[in-house]
């Protein structure tokens, strides 16, 4: 099921702040298909939120050029392959407009934000002897679907319906759709919401079909 519209709900104002995120997430990963294996595992152990590094309070090689708890803001913007931020993007894009439009510019970039930091505080706090870098939007954007089920709980959203040969528009329970979105982001029990990057050996290939892990990402349970 892919989200497409929301069309029962009319913004007051452009959802200026919702596109740049969007742009920037975008722009990011554009950048990250520029780089080599070894490029790409230094950006995600430099960007990217390492548990043991916040909870012992301890840089660990390769250095970055920011402290480590920036990395809860720059890891909200670094995805580990194309259905990694697809996935993201499309409910961002549908959901994230409607969710500006009650908070204010301001209001929702902020709230946006500490919803990510928020998310990756409770990874540092579940897991904190992992070495694997964590990445992605989708605490922050756990936040903004959360936001959005509080102020339109019964909104109906216009769905693509994929099945083999089966292929329908229909309007689609908003707090149905959020759910298979969550539940997609979680696996084997885990409720963790930013995911482990995939290591310089897997990098090549994820980068091409949705970031697949490989054995120095293991303790991942979430392609979010």
């Amino acid at each position: 099921m892919i989200p497409l519209s929301d069309p029962g709900l009319k913004r007051r104002r452009f959802p200026w702040v919702n596109i740049a995120l969007i742009a920037l997430n975008i722009g990011v990963f554009i950048y990250e298909l520029t780089l080599s294996d070894p490029q790409l595992e230094r950006l995600y152990r430099s960007f990217g939120t390492v548990p043991y590094e916040l909870a012992h309070g301890q840089d660990l090689p390769p250095y970055g050029p920011i402290s480590p708890w920036l990395t809860l803001v720059t890891s909200q913007f670094i995805h580990g392959g194309f259905l990694h931020i697809a996935g993201n993007m499309v409910f961002l894009w549908v959901f994230g407009d409607n969710v500006e439009d009650r908070l204010g510019h301001v209001g929702y970039l902020v709230f946006y934000l500490v919803a990510g930091v928020a998310a990756g505080l409770t990874q540092v706090y579940i897991d904190r002897s992992s070495l694997d870098p964590a990445i992605g939007a989708s605490g922050a954007i756990a936040g903004v679907l959360g936001a959005y089920l509080v102020f339109y709980p019964r909104s109906r959203v216009k769905t693509l319906l994929l099945f083999y040969f089966y292929v329908r528009v229909l309007p689609v329970p908003a707090i149905l759709l959020i759910g298979i979105w969550g539940c997609s982001r979680c696996s084997a029990g885990s409720p963790r919401w930013l995911r482990a990057a995939p290591s310089a050996e897997g990098s090549r290939t994820g980068r091409t079909l949705g970031g697949s892990r490989s054995a120095s990402s293991r303790q991942c349970g979430c392609a979010c």
